[in-house]
């Protein structure tokens, strides 16, 4: 069976940790991976939410799919989006400096995001490189 993989990058503090995740990992597995790295046990996952830790386990297998709002309060407590829960994002940003800086970017004048841009991926690219050449 072959897999196509994204990858997913967590970033926490100053450490980078890059994970391979399957394209095709279902709400369960995506929510069970995330409450594990919180390291929150299935009872305290459905405090947090208003649930029982038996229905956590359901939503874990697959056996059940929780409504809108619980799917966001569960998203809430994991600090994860919704949309990497339901598979329509591949990337978690927990710096929240960076996420700051990331809505304070979008904010900007077209011109000024523009040249700064610029000037990221220029940085990207020479980075890229050097890794390339190790």
């Amino acid at each position: 069976m072959f897999f196509t993989y994204q990858c997913l990058i967590i970033v926490q503090s100053s450490i980078n940790t890059v994970i391979l995740t399957p394209f095709s990992m279902s709400f369960g597995s995506r929510m069970m991976d995330s409450r594990k790295e919180k390291k929150l046990s299935r009872e305290e996952l459905g405090k947090m939410v208003g649930t029982s830790s038996a229905i956590i386990g359901r939503y874990e297998r697959d056996d059940m799919k929780p409504s809108i709002e619980i799917s966001t309060k569960i998203a809430q407590a994991l600090d994860v989006s919704l949309d990497f829960l339901v598979g329509n994002a591949s990337l978690i940003v927990k710096d929240k400096g960076l996420l700051d800086r990331i809505e304070d970017i979008v904010k900007m004048p077209a011109d000024k995001k523009k040249e700064l841009l610029n000037v990221i991926d220029a940085y990207l690219r020479d980075f890229k490189t050097q890794q390339a050449y190790k």
